[in-house]
């Protein structure tokens, strides 16, 4: 197999980026949300903070916080269904993917399940919670793999 390397999966990775920020930014505009007001409307009331237990905070800084939990859920369930969707795909690829020719696939070389897409999925979360090693892992590992594609057992490869 010929495996794809660091930068061609960084490239897919931010082309996938754009993508699913302008589907969630369109999403979120039917119910009359815009992420970067909702942002930029917090961190403009002066004298007061979000306390994460509620314990202060105007009603102003409450419902900034509560639009910033709502983008933030739709952004990840976006995120899951785009990903888990497309990778496990008769295409096994997302589009980012497909643009810079590449597939997942399993270690027998075949397609991925839905849910297996879903716990790799998961699993990049942990690849960024150790500082991003999980994904720097790629460049130094023999079949060119993240901490995400070991816990979920795939392999990216160029097609």
């Amino acid at each position: 197999m010929n495996y794809a390397g660091f930068w061609r999966r960084l490239g897919a990775g931010l082309i996938d980026n754009v993508i699913l920020h302008i589907m969630t930014g369109v999403v979120l505009s039917f119910f009359g949300i815009s992420l970067i007001d909702t942002i930029d409307s917090n961190f403009l009331v002066s004298g007061n903070s979000i306390s994460i237990n509620g314990v202060h905070g105007s009603a102003f800084d409450f419902a900034s916080a509560f639009f910033i939990q709502k983008t933030l859920f739709v952004d990840f369930v976006f995120l899951w269904l785009y990903y888990a969707f497309f990778q496990s795909s008769k295409y096994q690829a997302t589009p980012g993917m497909m643009v810079l020719s590449m597939r997942i696939v399993n270690y027998a070389g075949g397609s991925i399940s839905f849910w297996r897409a879903s716990g790799r999925v998961l699993a990049t979360y942990l690849s960024w919670m150790i500082a991003g090693i999980g994904f720097l892992m790629i460049a130094f590992t023999p079949r060119k793999q993240g901490l995400h594609d070991y816990i979920a057992r795939t392999l990216v490869i160029k097609s």
